[in-house]
């Protein structure tokens, strides 16, 4: 049998931003003039909110979690580099960056070739960061060769398929001139010291957004801004028992295989109930805590309509790794870390499942 690393990550956008910017999202939000003023009141937020946001709006707070976040790619990254992965599969949502008006498919699998990407030429295409700097100083010009897996891609889709599982899949891109941002910043975190990534990737995207994908195009909008939805993201059971039979296809395969979801956990900017002013630590904490006991059926019993009240949408890219994780028998978590912020927008995890 082939061997199978798993492994979980963030893509947050503004952690390739510098440490001013880092907390940009809550700063938008806080001109929303559709929030009550009570609720942008840091009077009334918990403390850690106000020990973040403190008297410099997040800047000297964005240092220690940038420390925490580099920290957790050192450890996902070593565990990758160690496994020697013949192919590095990524799980991460479509915000809007291919999945548009013209066809939005519950997921797909992205059989792309070598692609070269400039991610600051393009961030007007996708992650926010569009005209700011990034932490490497790095210019528009900046470019680099991401290598596919187009065999594995199609061995892959051609497996599903016969397995039941339909099957969307793609040669090129349809929109987005490179790799949409969930995994294009995996991998430029995951190489956050610029030594090269030169593992061979296959994108399986996502459509976490759903209800948001066409009508908000993905992003943030005010809290008043309010539009007819889109049909639903694919359930959360669907994605983890997809997530099983990636597993057994590749554990029958000749590869060795890491699979890598990317996504911060819940987001401020679609999280109501919080105001969108922070992230739904309760909800996260409740699936962290499944996560460190193995406690898959927690996961895979989750309806979609928890996951969009807490704004979790991303974390539909983690259900498909629960469900490998559990096919093969590693439910619970090599090593794994939660790492909480109410200001910078999202609960970031890290996690492995290593053979």
């Amino acid at each position: 049998m082939a061997e199978v690393l798993g492994v979980g990550l963030s893509h947050y956008p503004p952690f390739s931003g510098t440490d001013d910017d880092m907390a940009g999202i809550l700063r938008r939000t806080l001109q929303d003039p559709d929030i009550p003023a009570y609720a942008k009141d840091p009077a009334n937020w918990p403390e850690l909110m106000r020990r973040e946001w403190d008297e410099d709006e997040g800047r000297s707070s964005a240092t220690q979690h940038r420390a925490a976040l580099i920290k957790g790619f050192e450890r996902t990254r070593q565990a990758i580099d160690d496994f020697r992965p013949d192919v590095v599969v990524i799980w991460g949502d479509d915000q809007y960056e291919n999945f548009r008006e013209d066809i939005i498919p519950p997921y797909a699998v992205l059989a792309y070739d070598d692609i070269d990407v400039r991610p600051w030429a393009h961030a007007a295409d996708s992650s926010d960061m569009k005209g700011r700097a990034n932490v490497w100083g790095e210019g528009p010009d900046h470019q680099l060769t991401v290598r596919g897996a187009p065999a594995v891609g199609r061995h892959l889709a051609t497996q599903l398929l016969e397995r039941g599982v339909d099957m969307p899949y793609a040669y090129q891109h349809l929109h987005h001139p490179s790799l949409p941002h969930a995994f294009l910043n995996a991998i430029l975190y995951l190489d956050y010291h610029r030594a090269g990534f030169d593992y061979p990737v296959l994108p399986f995207p996502i459509n976490c957004y759903g209800r948001r994908v066409v009508s908000y195009k993905g992003f943030m909008s005010s809290f008043g801004d309010v539009r007819e939805l889109d049909p639903p993201s694919p359930q959360p059971s669907r994605l983890f028992d997809i997530g099983a039979t990636v597993a057994e296809v590749f554990a029958e395969s000749p590869w060795r295989v890491a699979l890598v979801a990317s996504s911060s956990w819940s987001h401020a900017f679609i999280c109501d109930k919080n105001w969108r002013l922070r992230p739904d630590t309760q909800s996260d904490r409740a699936l962290y805590d499944a996560l460190v006991t193995g406690d898959t059926d927690r996961w895979r019993s989750t309806p979609l309509t928890g996951i969009e009240d807490a704004g979790q949408q991303e974390l539909l890219n983690w259900f498909p790794l629960l469900g490998a994780m559990k096919h093969l028998g590693r439910s619970t978590p090599t090593w794994s870390e939660f790492i909480q912020t109410d200001v910078f927008n999202s609960n970031k995890v890290f996690a492995t499942y290593e053979p």
